[in-house]
């Protein structure tokens, strides 16, 4: 597969944007919820909520006061209101240029899948990535079986059905494709050492962050 550009945005920088736009939307709503609210609208563990309101605080974002029952409210000031605007229009472009290499990357994959004679494959993990990949799959004319997701009570995603490891598939496939922006190299490599390494596609996406495993489609 060809390379990406080093500019272009990864997952990991939009996830970063999206926890702090999503902090300052949810702090100018309600400055009095808890961090333990807050790291359950957001999905993110409650150390990390600390950590990134000490840090608005820091640079001058938030403001903090103290709240009745040893709580404490916080508040956007003039900087965090305009940071709030900047990261919207910020997050909507970086979350433009990820679908356009993602499709970018899907596409390649699949015209790799094609070259090595394979028509029926399964996704390995839910994500947005893997639905980019969905709709690609509609035009490459391969077929997808089911997603592979340990980790998810999802019994169906964008029309496949999901079970929980690869003996759960109910017909033998061709090949795996990565679809887990969050997929461990160890992950990667224990697929590659169960179906062989031809067999298993990864995305440019994800094999950039691995470090180009053995799996990593060319």
């Amino acid at each position: 597969m060809t390379g990406i550009a080093k500019e272009t945005p990864g997952a990991g920088d939009i996830e970063k944007i999206r926890i702090m736009l999503g902090l300052l939307e949810s702090v100018e709503r309600d400055g009095a919820k808890t961090q333990r609210r807050l790291a359950a609208e957001l999905g993110i563990a409650l150390g990390l909520v600390n950590a990134y309101l000490k840090r608005c605080v820091k640079k001058g974002l938030l403001k903090v006061r103290q709240a009745p029952a040893r709580r404490y409210a916080y508040y956007l000031t003039p900087r965090g209101f305009a940071e709030k605007s900047q990261l919207t229009v910020e997050y909507v472009s970086l979350s433009f240029s990820l679908f356009r290499r993602a499709k970018n990357d899907c596409t390649a994959v699949f015209e790799t899948a094609r070259e090595r004679g394979y028509k029926t494959m399964a996704f390995l993990g839910i994500s947005d990535l893997a639905e980019i990949a969905a709709i690609c799959a509609l035009d490459s004319g391969l077929t997808i079986s089911a997603a592979i997701d340990p980790n998810t009570s999802q019994t169906r995603f964008v029309g496949l059905p999901v079970v929980k490891s690869f003996d759960d598939l109910k017909e033998a496939v061709d090949a795996i494709i990565v679809t887990d922006l969050k997929a461990s190299r160890d992950v990667v490599d224990a697929t590659c050492r169960r179906f062989g390494a031809e067999r298993v596609l990864v995305p440019d996406l994800i094999a950039a962050r691995l470090g180009n495993p053995a799996g990593a489609a060319s």
